[in-house]
């Protein structure tokens, strides 16, 4: 994830206090270890675990391949080094050149001493461009760290199964139906092989959510009845165009204002309530969606051709409807709630603030959660996979993952269209966003959707 990132949006990305991926956003000069609350005492922690068997004829190390250099990779490669003493940074990729440099300057500060046996990225393992991902696949690497942008994770998951590396992939996994076709294929071939995949729906790791949707799920407010989940914040960073960017440079670096590349922000950034409102129903498939969206403050090429705002409603067999509303504008109230209602009760979730809970039908507090807050929850999606690795059990995540992504990306092509789309039509879909080949060059500006006149295909 790129941490250029406005004030507005740090609930997002820097909600936990002292995360890898919060710091990696706001610049990782002299945080050590300590500064992460990643100290010898957790180290400690994961060697009491036991590490099982090692890898690569006997080794205890884990090499890891990093692509996609940006905040969030950066963050996800410290949390990756901070889950398991015996995992190191060995080969990095990433489009821009001075994005990985960065990104493996801020890694090694934060790693402190044990940088030198941990952050082992020689020169001759550090590649920059589109196909920059294979050769750092193939350096010698039994895991992969897949965190570029969303439009090219289907392919980079692809590969690294075919290379039989084990995978933590960043959300969504995809930014279309052909790519979520893909990613699945893919996951079922690292189910047959073997291979670990998790992916970073990191919510899914929150210690309170966890137990929250435990409740939930095991009929504390009984029934479902409705699910309303909501991603109100205001808008990520414009980048202004320079005079030597390419069209395709200004539309990268203005990434998640492109829905080619970022799936709109529906896609990208409200997945996460998306898949909250998959995990209150079990994580039933829903029938169809219906959509409302558009673009009502955004302005400027650096805006691109997303839109600010969405209301999805799925359908869900047995005339369940779950709703989410997503807004990126500035100057408007933030919401990152979850209010769902049963036959019993309701619950309401929020982990900006947090709030964990349950009520009655008289709303009258019946539940609320205290156990532990210090763990973070990016951290521990990192510990689990590794543990799982050592374990010889490699968690795989892959196709929940998939499907939650599905989910934000029919909704989007709902709003886009004006029209009811159904999981099939979703999941079938022949609408291919992503160029099958990019150089730096000229690109069009794409044209914002208009509902009722843009196709569905």
């Amino acid at each position: 994830m790129d941490p250029a990132l406005s004030s507005s949006d740090r609930g997002r990305r820097e909600f936990v206090k002292g995360s890898a991926a919060g710091l990696a956003g706001l610049g990782l000069s002299g945080l050590g270890l300590a500064g992460l609350g990643l100290s010898t005492a957790n180290a400690a922690r994961i060697d009491a675990r036991g590490l099982g068997s090692g890898l690569r004829g006997g080794s205890d190390q884990i090499r890891i391949a990093l692509v996609g250099c940006g905040g969030r990779g950066t963050g996800a490669a410290i949390q990756a080094l901070s889950a398991d003493p015996g995992v190191v940074l060995w080969s990095m990729s990433d489009v821009f050149g001075e994005r990985l440099e960065s990104s493996l300057k801020g890694i090694t500060e934060t790693m402190g001493e044990e940088a030198s046996a941990r952050v082992q990225v020689a020169p001759e393992r550090r590649f920059v461009g589109f196909e920059s991902y294979k050769p750092a696949i193939d350096a010698g690497v039994d895991a992969v760290l897949i965190t570029g942008y969303p439009a090219f994770r289907p392919v980079h998951y692809r590969y690294a199964i075919e290379r039989n590396k084990h995978v933590f992939a960043e959300k969504p996994v995809a930014v279309d139906g052909p790519g979520v076709r893909s990613f699945i294929e893919s996951a079922k071939q690292a189910k047959a092989k073997n291979l670990a995949t998790v992916v970073g729906y990191c919510w899914r790791f929150h210690d309170g959510m966890v137990a929250t949707f435990d409740k939930i799920n095991s009929g504390a407010i009984g029934q479902i009845m409705s699910v309303h989940t909501t991603y109100h914040t205001g808008t990520l960073t414009k980048r202004p165009r320079k005079p030597e960017w390419s069209d395709v440079e200004f539309q990268m670096r203005n990434w998640w204002h492109f829905t080619w590349i970022s799936g709109d922000h529906i896609v990208e950034q409200a997945c996460h309530s998306i898949d909250r409102g998959a995990w209150a129903v079990g994580d039933r498939i829903p029938l169809r969606v219906n959509c409302l969206g558009g673009r009502a403050a955004r302005f400027g090429p650096e805006s691109g051709n997303v839109f600010d705002h969405f209301a999805a409603i799925y359908e869900y067999e047995g005339g369940l409807r779950s709703h989410h509303t997503c807004r990126q504008i500035d100057g408007c109230p933030a919401d990152n709630s979850d209010y769902i209602y049963g036959t019993k009760g309701s619950a309401t979730v929020n982990g900006w603030v947090p709030t964990f809970e349950t009520r009655d039908l008289d709303n009258k507090r019946t539940w609320q959660y205290t156990g532990r807050a210090d763990r973070d929850m990016y951290q521990s999606e990192h510990e689990e996979l590794f543990k799982s690795i050592r374990a010889g059990a490699p968690l795989n995540d892959a196709l929940r993952g998939a499907n939650s992504t599905l989910m934000a990306i029919m909704a989007r092509m709902s709003a886009y269209t004006g029209q009811t789309v159904s999981w099939e039509q979703a999941m079938n879909s022949k609408e291919s966003l992503v160029p099958e080949s990019l150089e730096w060059g000229p690109m069009a500006m794409p044209q914002v959707a208009i509902p009722g006149q843009t196709k569905l295909i």
